[in-house]
């Protein structure tokens, strides 16, 4: 097997991972090189699209213990079981969504400079859907009626500290957000 010889100039970071993966693997440089050079080829389309942005995103929220990754039914079994006879949410459950809720308000305030950013990051937690129609309008879908009222209430909460308020319509499938600065 015939090899291409090729010089490159490592810095520190690039130098300690090389040296962690073929102390880790027990491949040496040239093999881990190839290998790496190969991966990412493979890889390139999500390496460097917004996927791997999300991806950074993801693994941000994740590593922080903040957040979990949790299965969509088992939010709907949560939001359904929080639902009294009368239809309604229990109101023990609104007091401590609300008290979430206006503990973000707190976080967002000087994060989000604009509804889109916001629902954007909200689209990334995987609560909607978003799609911009004008300027500072946007369509808002939901995975279900229960998500569409448990959200619709948290980003109704959590804007107040932003610096714009938001007008809501709701519809059958989907609820329109408009940006209106204060």
């Amino acid at each position: 097997m015939s090899h291409d010889r090729v010089t490159v100039s490592l810095d520190a970071d690039a130098r300690a991972a090389l040296e962690d993966l073929t102390s880790r693997t027990g491949v040496g440089q040239s093999e881990m090189v190839r290998r790496a050079l190969a991966f990412y080829a493979a890889n390139f389309q999500a390496a460097t699209t917004d996927t791997s942005a999300n991806l950074q995103d993801y693994h941000e929220m994740l590593s922080g213990g903040e957040h979990v990754l949790l299965d969509i039914d088992f939010l709907h079994c949560f939001l359904d079981f929080v639902e009294g006879e009368d239809g309604k949410p229990d109101p023990e459950f609104l007091e401590g969504a609300d008290q979430v809720s206006d503990y973000h308000a707190h976080e967002y305030d000087g994060e989000f400079d604009s509804l889109g950013e916001l629902l954007e990051w909200l689209s990334l937690c995987g609560f909607l859907t978003v799609r911009r129609s004008e300027e500072n309008t946007y369509h808002v879908v939901y995975p279900s009626e229960q998500l569409r009222w448990f959200m619709t209430r948290f980003i109704e909460r959590s804007v107040v500290n932003l610096p714009f308020t938001v007008d809501i319509e709701e519809g059958l499938t989907k609820v329109l957000m408009t940006e209106t600065p204060k």
